[in-house]
């Protein structure tokens, strides 16, 4: 008969082996039930935060202003921004999901809402436009991530509550630029957002003459939900730009939007950063003019830090540098799933759009300056 020792020993591995499996199991399946641990129920809309004031023109209703010191107004040394104050163009810019609490729409006065659009949205992604633009950047009242990733008729309630924030805000924006140029950009529910945007107000109305073009990045967007036509060159104007950026042996798990799955990725759009074409085959990383991280302690720009190629639907990344991630980043990129990149798709490509928005920019303002005038 086994020792007292012994068989205690055998009951601690039976245990720790179950442990084991139990937590690989928790892993597994983390989508499911944090998706279930965090469905905000029933909408009611007395509950619903009180819509921005956009007229008010101050940090209350805006993350970022060209008058106001915020994220958006951020530059690495080497790549200075332009004065806001006179630029002939200005950005219209939509941040992704920053609302992590419990109810369906987020407050845009919440700290933490305040907080995580600046660093996860204004700083990181809005700023890529200061080079070229006055950005202009709306908090609004956004909706649960249990909206795109379960969607059912609550959550597309709560999308109407953000939807409409947005269209107000752009029509301030609007009023607000005259008829300067302007870009439509976004990423994640602010690219979704954008995208619906771009299809029933820019696309069908006057703003569609005065558009450079839509980056609306990291959303299961395919070029005919916009009402514009795929950017196919560098300079293009008037065109849609997006992408979804994925390893090679990416899977499809439950973090994606609803109908990203595997069924309907191969429908989305993918213009290639590195080529700002939808033709398929490899761009070497030779051609990437750099990621930038700018919530890393000392960010600096890293020239062909990876390849690209457009597959399926899916912006495929082969080979890449050190992503430079702190703890919560690393953690937010393992919740999404292994080669799901779509945390830092503006960082990785970072001063490919920098340069490529102030190109397309200055294309749209030769054709206006070039355009005859009318005739009284």
């Amino acid at each position: 008969m086994p020792s007292l020792r012994t068989r205690v020993l055998r009951i601690l591995a039976v245990l720790a082996a179950l442990t084991v499996v139990s937590c690989a199991a928790a892993l597994a399946t983390v989508d499911r039930w944090f998706f279930t641990l965090s469905n905000p129920g029933d909408f009611d809309a007395s509950t619903t935060p009180p819509a921005p004031d956009y007229e008010r023109w101050d940090a209350t209703a805006w993350a970022a202003l060209p008058e106001l010191d915020d994220g958006a107004d951020r530059a690495h040394p080497d790549h200075p921004g332009i004065d806001q104050a006179s630029a002939e163009a200005a950005v219209f810019y939509l941040h992704p999901t920053t609302w992590l609490g419990s109810s369906w729409n987020g407050p845009v006065d919440d700290p933490m809402v305040v907080e995580g659009t600046e660093r996860g949205g204004t700083l990181i992604q809005a700023s890529v436009f200061n080079a070229c633009c006055a950005v202009y950047a709306p908090r609004y009242r956004q909706a649960h991530g249990h909206a795109f990733v379960r969607p059912n008729a609550p959550g597309y309630a709560a999308l109407e509550v953000a939807f409409t924030d947005v269209r107000a805000a752009f029509e301030a924006f609007e009023a607000r630029i005259g008829d300067r140029p302007f870009i439509l950009a976004g990423h994640s529910q602010g690219a979704a957002l954008g995208t619906r945007l771009l299809r029933e107000v820019i696309a069908e109305g006057p703003a569609r003459d005065r558009l450079v073009a839509a980056y609306l990045i990291g959303a299961p967007m395919a070029a005919e939900d916009t009402g514009l036509p795929a950017c196919e060159t560098a300079a293009q104007t008037g065109c849609v730009v997006g992408w979804n950026a994925r390893g090679p042996d990416y899977e499809v798990g439950g973090f994606e939007f609803e109908g990203d799955r595997e069924d309907t990725m191969a429908r989305r759009l993918c213009v290639n950063p590195l080529s700002w074409s939808t033709a398929p085959g490899a761009v070497p990383a030779e051609s990437h003019a750099g990621a930038l991280f700018l919530d890393t302690p000392a960010p600096a720009p890293k020239p062909a830090f990876c390849d690209a190629e457009c597959r399926a639907g899916a912006l495929v990344i082969t080979q890449m540098g050190d992503l430079e991630r702190d703890v919560p980043s690393r953690v937010l990129l393992w919740l999404m799933g292994p080669e799901n990149y779509h945390p830092v798709e503006y960082q990785l490509f970072y001063l490919d759009l920098r340069r490529n928005a102030a190109k397309r920019v200055a294309a749209k303002l030769a054709t206006m300056h070039d355009a005859p005038e009318a005739t009284p």
